[in-house]
């Protein structure tokens, strides 16, 4: 580990997304608990510097395992998982995130596997509260969660069954008051599942028909007399709102193409009353598509955009403007009420992590390590490229004044 700076800094808060939840693990103004943060907005009022010099590196540090999941960051502890590609071992790491220190890491033996090869097998992103963090991972023979205290004293681990899926795994858990929940969309036998978070034990399960593994992660909806939903995607059952305390189904309503097989990747994002999904194929089709339903189960279909979508990036909400970031690298910038593309331009690519927004900054970082940084405006503005000079497939973390960004063997703090 080289530590570049070491020097504290006073603390930022953070905008909680669209729409403000005490749910989803989120302890307000140092908690980046879950996959993109506050209800997976992937939005922050952090001022993180666009440019990146040497002062701006607080420490890098050396992981025990190389992965494409993304940090969570809980008051002054990093977690986040690797793994060996070799053993296939899953290893959960907590870091220290004042000074890069590895304060523990834990090692999980399972047997070997294929995968796509821009998955791995620390693809996953963990959640976390103020008394646990939880971890997935899955492989042919069992999908597994696993949570740990703070100080890495393992509390349960759940067998969830096999993963039946060419692609590997890649579905990251959220937590909703008292739920771990997770996405068990897969090739075979599939499933939305629930588990106590104190104990492990399954809550409730959503028998699904998917037929593609998916990577999408919940978000929660605010839906009619203040009732939450949690809203999932997926290529088969399309876009669709859970009660859930009760385990069941509100609403759904198939909006993806059923002639080819497609795959959710991105997750879902809220914008005031509207839902937003993505699905797509590699080549094509690929959807965005915008949902207002009325709170009786009727879902109203408000917008779609076929054109330069993002397969894998989840799209990013900032005021009144989705940015939708191509994985080949075409920003498009979307009026969110309407639909309306107000620009499209090519920025970079190719990219596998999804865009964060800090202070009105999208930050978004190629296969190859850069990272490009444009205004969240009504005109494409290139504010600054940053070289991190290693592979990285993740999504940052944006927690206390600073971004975590994980390259495929490193964690990097920058403030």
């Amino acid at each position: 580990m080289s530590n570049v700076m070491k020097h504290r800094s006073p603390r930022s808060c953070l905008l909680a997304g669209i729409l403000v939840f005490n749910v989803i693990g989120s302890a307000g103004a140092e908690a980046w608990a879950r996959f993109r943060g506050p209800n997976g907005s992937g939005v922050s009022d952090a001022d993180i510097p666009a440019k990146w010099d040497a002062e701006n590196y607080r420490w890098k540090t050396e992981l025990p395992g190389i992965g494409h999941g993304s940090p969570v960051v809980w008051g002054d502890k990093v977690f986040l998982l690797c793994g060996n590609e070799d053993t296939a071992a899953r290893i959960p790491v907590c870091v220290g995130a004042e000074d890069g220190e590895i304060l523990w890491k834990l090692e999980f033996p399972a047997l070997k596997h294929r995968h796509h090869k821009f998955n791995s097998v620390a693809s996953t992103t963990p959640v976390a509260d103020s008394e646990r963090v939880v971890f997935s991972w899955g492989t042919q023979e069992k999908l597994t969660l696993a949570a740990f205290d703070h100080s890495g004293s393992k509390q349960w681990e759940a067998d969830l069954g096999p993963v039946k899926g060419g692609h590997g795994f890649g579905a990251s858990p959220v937590m909703y008051r008292n739920l771990v929940v997770i996405n068990n969309d897969q090739d075979g036998a599939s499933s939305l599942i629930a588990v106590d978070k104190t104990s492990g034990k399954k809550v409730w399960v959503i028998p699904r028909d998917s037929e593609r593994l998916s990577y999408s992660s919940p978000v929660v909806l605010s839906g009619p007399e203040g009732r939450e939903e949690l809203v999932f995607t997926n290529w088969r059952h399309g876009i669709t709102g859970v009660d859930a305390g009760k385990g069941e189904v509100l609403w759904e309503k198939s909006v993806f193409n059923q002639e080819k097989k497609e795959r959710a990747i991105g997750s879902p994002v809220i914008a005031g009353e509207l839902v937003i999904g993505t699905c797509g194929f590699v080549q094509n089709p690929k959807h965005v598509v915008a949902l207002k339903h009325d709170g009786e189960g009727g879902v109203e279909e408000v917008w779609r955009i076929e054109r330069s979508v993002p397969h894998i990036p989840t799209p990013i909400v900032h005021e009144n403007r989705v940015f939708l970031w191509e994985d080949k690298g075409t920003v498009t910038c979307v009026e969110v009420g309407s639909g309306k593309v107000i620009w499209r331009e090519r920025v970079y690519g190719p990219t596998f992590g999804s865009p964060v927004c800090s202070n009105g900054r999208i930050f978004s970082i190629d296969k190859n390590g850069k990272a490009t940084v444009i205004e969240a405006a009504d005109e494409l503005k290139v504010l600054a490229e940053n070289d991190l000079d290693e592979t990285c497939y993740s999504t940052p973390a944006i927690s206390g004044g600073t971004m975590f960004v994980r390259t495929y063997t490193r964690l990097l703090a920058i403030r």
